[in-house]
C-alpha cells in the first residue's frame, strides 16, 4: 500500500484534536479542590501525547458499528491510564527522567510525592469514567463490566505493571528475545490490545472478529515498540522531545541491541504485515488501522 504520509498525519491530527476535546470535557475541572492535584493531572495528560489508545477505542467502536460518541468515557479512561503510567515511569525511583516530550516531567514541576499521587488519581478516575459508559444509551451494562475486567487486567500485575517490573529487573542484564518480547507485550502491547478490544466490545462485536482485532493489536504493539527502540538510536532529539540514546545509557536490552538496526527494521516490517493480514475480514471501516500500522514504520516520534 502506498501511504500518503502527509494525508495520514492530517487524519491522526484530526482524531488527536477530538480526543483532546473529549479529555477537556471529562477531566475534573482545573479549579477543583484541592487545586494542585487537579493542575498536576491536567499537566500530565495535556503534554502532547499521540492519543493512540483512545483513538484505537474509537476505531474499535467504528468497526463494531457504533458511533464513537458512545465510547468517549472509556476512550478518555485509556489515555488517563497511559498518562499515569508515564508519570510513574519518569519518577527518580524508576526511569529518573527529567523531560517528557520536551517538557519537564510531572515530578520536576510538582514534586515527587504529588507526582505519585497524580498517577494514583489518574488511574482511579479512569475507572470512574469507564463506569460512566453504563449510562449511555445503546451500551450494554454487561459489556461495560467486561471492559472493566479487560482494562484492569491489561494495566495490572499480569499486564502493564508486570512489564514494568520485568523492565526494571532487566536493567544492566543481557536478556533474550523471548523475555524482551514478553516485557514489551505486557508493558506496551496490553494497553493497545485493551484499547482496541474495549471499543469493539462496547459496540457488541462478535468474538470471532474480536479475535482478529486482538491479533492485529498484538503485532501492532510489537512493531510500535521496535520502532521506539530504533528511534532511540536513529531519531532526532528535537523531534522526539526526549534525549536519544537513553536505552544504551541505562544498559537496557532492546531490539536494536539484540539484532542490530537492519534486523530490527525487518522485524518491524514483518509485524506490520502480520497485523494487517488480520484485518482481511473487515472492509473500509478498518482502513485507518491498516494505515496506522504502515505509518508506524515511517514515524519520527
Amino acid at each position: 500500500m502506498n501511504l500518503n504520509i502527509k494525508d495520514f498525519e492530517d487524519q491522526i491530527n484530526t482524531r488527536r484534536n477530538y480526543v483532546n476535546e473529549c479529555l477537556e470535557q471529562n477531566l475534573p475541572p482545573l479549579n477543583s479542590y484541592p487545586p494542585i492535584i487537579h493542575e498536576a493531572m491536567h499537566y500530565a495528560v495535556f503534554n502532547g501525547g499521540k492519543r493512540l489508545r483512545p483513538i484505537m477505542v474509537f476505531e474499535g467502536a467504528l468497526i463494531a458499528g457504533i458511533e464513537k460518541e458512545k465510547v468517549i468515557p472509556t476512550a478518555c479512561a485509556l489515555e488517563l491510564i497511559h498518562s499515569y503510567s508515564l508519570v510513574h515511569d519518569d519518577l527518580p525511583s524508576m526511569d529518573n527522567d527529567d523531560f517528557r516530550r520536551g517538557k519537564p516531567t510531572c515530578h520536576k514541576v510538582y514534586g515527587e510525592a504529588n507526582a505519585i499521587l497524580t498517577g494514583d488519581a489518574l488511574l482511579t478516575y479512569a475507572f470512574q469514567l469507564i463506569a460512566n459508559n453504563i449510562a449511555i444509551n445503546g451500551i450494554q451494562p454487561l459489556n461495560v463490566v467486561r471492559v472493566i475486567k479487560e482494562i484492569s487486567s491489561a494495566a495490572g500485575s499480569e499486564g502493564m505493571i508486570g512489564g514494568q517490573v520485568i523492565d526494571l529487573d532487566s536493567e544492566g542484564k543481557n536478556i533474550n528475545y523471548d523475555t524482551l518480547k514478553t516485557l514489551h507485550s505486557l508493558k506496551t502491547g496490553e494497553l493497545f490490545r485493551a484499547s482496541l478490544r474495549a471499543g469493539a466490545i462496547l459496540g457488541g462485536l462478535d468474538n470471532e472478529k474480536l479475535d482478529y482485532l486482538t491479533t492485529y493489536a498484538n503485532y501492532f504493539g510489537l512493531a510500535f515498540q521496535i520502532t521506539d527502540d530504533l528511534l532511540d538510536v536513529t531519531g532526532d532529539q528535537k523531534t522526539l522531545g526526549k534525549p536519544v540514546g537513553s536505552d544504551d545509557k541505562n544498559n537496557k536490552t532492546t531490539y536494536v541491541s539484540l539484532f542490530g538496526i537492519d534486523k530490527a527494521k525487518m522485524l518491524a516490517e514483518e509485524s506490520v504485515n502480520t497485523s494487517i493480514d488480520n484485518l482481511k475480514e473487515f472492509g473500509k471501516e478498518a482502513d485507518f488501522l491498516r494505515n496506522l500500522a504502515y505509518f508506524t514504520l515511517d514515524r519520527t516520534k
